[in-house]
């Protein structure tokens, strides 16, 4: 089964592996994955290359009241 991925990811897992692994400039990896620079500076900052957790930070209950 593949990964699942949400609706705005522009990279992938490996994509995003490979990303933190090279020692290539930030413009050349941008370029090489067709990605903004901003992207590759996002996932090298970041130790794991899982996608974030999306919608609200607080569940809210779904029973009406």
């Amino acid at each position: 089964m593949g990964q699942v991925l949400h609706g705005s990811a522009t990279t992938t897992e490996a994509v995003r592996r490979a990303i933190q692994l090279r020692q290539e400039s930030v413009r050349a990896l941008a370029k090489r994955y067709g990605v903004s620079p901003t992207t590759v500076q996002k996932w090298r900052k970041r130790s794991a290359t899982a996608d974030a957790p999306m919608g609200p930070k607080q569940v809210r209950s779904t029973v009406l009241t």
